[in-house]
């Protein structure tokens, strides 16, 4: 049985969504293929993109992202510090998933997106292959002082990596020597749109219907009574498991059911920058309203990715705290340019299966 070990970044929920889109794509086209699945991202969380069958799951963090407190407040103090620790630790990181990769048998290293699984791949004598739109490099470099000796070690791992799948909204990646280009990525909704109406007893139309949803680490300062109260005619849907009950806002519990689940019913969602939401919610053709993110560089690629193909609202972030929603009243501004190619997929799990059943 062919194995991919599949390496995804531990910062937040979209990096382990979309490496679970294209893993369960893959499972879906070549059923002889195992995957071991290498994250601490919560389980139910992978489970919910992809079949438990053929996937082993391993609890092993390679890098840290970002700390955050929430899906916008960074500690950039304690991020420098662990990663520094990452970098003069990096062969005792490494040891027991050397170990492990060679006794597993593992055919390919597939990493969304720690920069030391080029390392890992190098020690054992297998290809690297990884995806993304962005490497760590150029989210730590903008912030000077001795976080540019930690994207230049960062850009010489990434300089290993044997195979790059670049998604959209991307920067150029420079420090990766082989690109390949390729569509959106991300999960398929599980019910129809009259399925998920029934199950929750909604009535109230598409076009008033709003997803809220700020990532996996939330974002505790949402103005809930004050902006959906003044929208009684609205209805509202949350992840959040913390928001208060209101009328007009339906709280979603059920862990099987994801952000794109609930796209087909919604006019448009409402959310911070983030890839995977946004690549989701361009495949499923939905609105994107966003506040902007300060200070991290990967926000300007999606903000002008959206402004380029899809129907958006980019807000001002002081009036959506305040309560101001009176965005909700205007209409979405059409994209300058046509829809992106919805093939990331497809594209990536095939090039992975045709690998695989190739050694």
């Amino acid at each position: 049985m062919p194995k991919l070990y599949l390496a995804i970044t531990n910062h937040g929920f979209g990096h382990a969504t979309r490496g679970a889109s294209v893993a369960a794509t893959l499972l879906q086209r070549y059923p002889d293929v195992h995957i071991i699945l290498a994250t601490t991202a919560p389980q139910w969380l992978l489970q919910s993109y992809l079949p438990t069958d053929r996937v082993t799951y391993r609890s092993v963090s390679f890098d840290i992202g970002v700390l955050q407190s929430d899906s916008l407040t960074m500690d950039k103090a304690a991020t420098l510090e662990k990663l520094q620790w990452i970098r003069d630790h990096w062969e005792e990181i490494l040891a027991p998933e050397i170990e492990f990769v060679l006794r597993a048998g593992v055919d390919l290293i597939f990493g969304d997106i720690p920069p030391l699984v080029t390392q890992l791949a190098k020690a054992v004598g297998i290809p690297c292959w990884m995806m993304s739109n962005f490497g760590w490099d150029f989210i730590y470099r903008p912030w000077g002082g001795e976080f540019e000796a930690i994207a230049d070690w960062i850009a010489d791992c990434f300089g290993d990596c044997d195979r790059m799948f670049r998604l959209p909204f991307h920067e150029p990646m420079t420090a990766f020597p082989h690109i390949t280009d390729v569509g959106l990525t991300g999960g398929i909704p599980k019910l129809t749109a009259a399925a998920l109406r029934d199950r929750y007893g909604l009535t109230t139309p598409k076009e008033r219907t709003i997803l809220l949803t700020f990532g996996g680490l939330g974002l505790a300062q949402i103005p809930y009574e004050q902006a959906l109260l003044a929208y009684p005619d609205w209805q509202f849907l949350t992840f959040d498991r913390q928001a208060p009950d209101l009328p007009n806002l339906l709280k979603v519990t059920d862990r099987t059911l994801r952000p794109v689940d609930l796209m087909v019913i919604c006019d448009r969602i409402v959310s911070k920058p983030g890839y995977s939401t946004f690549a989701e919610a361009c495949r499923e053709d939905c609105g994107i309203v966003t506040i902007p993110r300060q200070d991290f560089a990967e926000a300007a690629l999606l903000l002008a990715g959206i402004q380029r193909h899809a129907h958006h609202q980019i807000l001002d972030s002081s009036a959506f705290f305040a309560g101001d929603w009176s965005f909700l009243a205007q209409p979405l501004v059409p994209p300058s340019l046509g829809p992106l190619a919805k093939d990331g997929n497809d594209v990536i799990a095939s090039a992975i299966g045709q690998y695989l059943s190739s050694v």
